[in-house]
């Protein structure tokens, strides 16, 4: 098994071939927005999203949002007001993501974990403020989806309602 074939494995074995729910948070700071780099997701090893995960049983979704948070990237945040639900498919990976806009209270930020994943296979490789511009120059397979739909980081926070 390849170093690239280890966590698309585990990721498959967690949370393919069912319809997960996931909480997604648009957090900014002036004209940048807060990503975190996955390994061993998507084509090329390499997929930026904002940060977020899947919502546990009994747990409200800006309860996850806040642990999500705190996880990812040691920030404990306030969550405002929902913004969009977009739709992950990328079999066997499928998922329904809430989006909220999100705003720092405390703490700073670092490289966080994935807890469901063992440690020596974590998939979280870096956690950092990027400009919009510089998100949309990755190749598209390696940005979440939501990011061809808007053009600048104004419009991303006017999406509304479903965002195929």
């Amino acid at each position: 098994m390849t170093e690239v074939d280890w966590p698309r494995q585990e990721v498959q074995k967690l949370y393919g071939h069912r319809i997960r729910v996931r909480v997604c948070g648009l957090c900014r700071e002036g004209n940048q927005l807060l990503m975190v780099r996955h390994r061993g997701l998507g084509p090329t090893n390499t997929f930026w999203s904002p940060p977020g995960g899947g919502i546990q049983f009994s747990e409200r979704a800006p309860d996850a949002l806040v642990r999500e948070f705190r996880e990812e990237t040691g920030l404990a945040v306030d969550i405002g007001g929902m913004l969009f639900v977009s739709e992950f498919v990328q079999p066997p990976l499928h998922a329904l993501e809430l989006f909220f806009a999100v705003k720092i209270k405390s703490g700073d930020l670092k490289l966080g974990y994935d807890p469901e994943m063992s440690q020596d296979n974590q998939l979280i490789e870096e956690v950092k403020w990027m400009h919009f511009d510089d998100i949309k120059r990755y190749p598209v397979q390696e940005v979440h989806h939501v990011f061809q739909h808007c053009q600048s980081l104004d419009e991303m926070f006017q999406l509304r309602g479903y965002v195929p």
